[in-house]
């Protein structure tokens, strides 16, 4: 009997802290309803607007660059140079890259001297025969054109266009955005 009584006691407690399923009534509507932001308008009013609870981007969707026969094929070659080299993230290396595709492409005869990207507009146009083009959108750059964008206190940013995207140092589908200077070919 003491043997039985520490055990019975010990079943007890246990049975009194284990959690019980608990039946709630069901007091929701048949149909769930869609919460809702309220607030007041600018006149005073107020008014309710549906909560977004999943969000469905729309994708950028830019045409493909097709190949522009005025443009030097080397260039081209420079493009697919540089993103096979590219890596996945900037490495702040963005003008070095570039240069060395141009180079490897055979586009330029030696490799450039400038250090900060935002002068090698002016530098591919003064040694290398290249020229500006009248294109103020990147998207609009021809394959293997060079697009030169500044800053006010930065070094800038270079990068090639390629057919579905831009390449520097790493690989990107949209290009910088920082402020174009200007983009660059050779025919």
């Amino acid at each position: 009997m003491r043997k039985i009584l520490p055990v019975t006691v010990v079943f007890l407690c246990c049975m009194a802290f284990c959690p019980r399923p608990a039946f709630a009534l069901n007091m929701s509507p048949s149909t769930p309803v869609k919460p809702r932001f309220v607030y007041k308008d600018a006149s005073g009013k107020v008014t309710s607007a549906d909560v977004v609870e999943k969000y469905y981007p729309k994708k950028i969707v830019q045409p493909f660059v097709k190949v522009d026969s005025q443009i030097d094929p080397k260039l081209c070659r420079a493009a697919t140079i540089a993103e096979e080299r590219a890596r996945a993230h900037s490495h702040c290396l963005c003008w070095r890259f570039v240069k060395e595709a141009l180079v490897a492409a055979g586009v330029v005869g030696s490799r450039p001297q400038t250090l900060l990207a935002k002068q090698a507009g002016q530098e591919l146009v003064n040694n290398y025969g290249f020229k500006k083009l009248p294109v103020s959108n990147p998207y609009e750059a021809p394959v293997g054109a060079v697009l030169v964008y500044g800053g006010s206190r930065a070094a800038g940013h270079v990068e090639i266009r390629t057919e579905d995207g831009f390449v520097s140092d790493f690989r990107s589908k949209t290009p910088s955005r920082r402020p174009l200077i200007g983009v660059f070919a050779k025919a």
